[in-house]
């Protein structure tokens, strides 16, 4: 039997078993990749559209409707009026 011809088969289906691997590492990263940034654009899409409808709001209505949020969230939303949009 050849043994040279034998090693050969073996160290091919290591790499190929190693490339499959590999390679499913990477597509289960890249979904994982994808997931996360689709996760961060839609909160910054829902937050963009909330602050756009509290600076469209009369001050009583945006003063009433932040002081039922949480805090962070209402902080978070009176900055970026600021910042935005120079309301105060």
């Amino acid at each position: 039997m050849d043994y040279g011809l034998l090693v050969d088969v073996a160290f091919c289906s290591f790499i190929v078993l190693v490339t499959a691997t590999d390679i499913t590492i990477w597509i289960i990263s890249a979904f994982l990749a994808v997931g996360i940034g689709w996760s961060k654009y839609a909160k910054w899409k829902t937050r963009d559209k909330l602050v756009r409808d509290l600076a469209a709001m009369d001050p009583e209505r945006r003063e009433k409707l932040l002081s039922r949020m949480s805090p962070d969230l209402a902080m978070e939303a009176r900055q970026e009026l600021m910042r935005r949009f120079h309301i105060s």
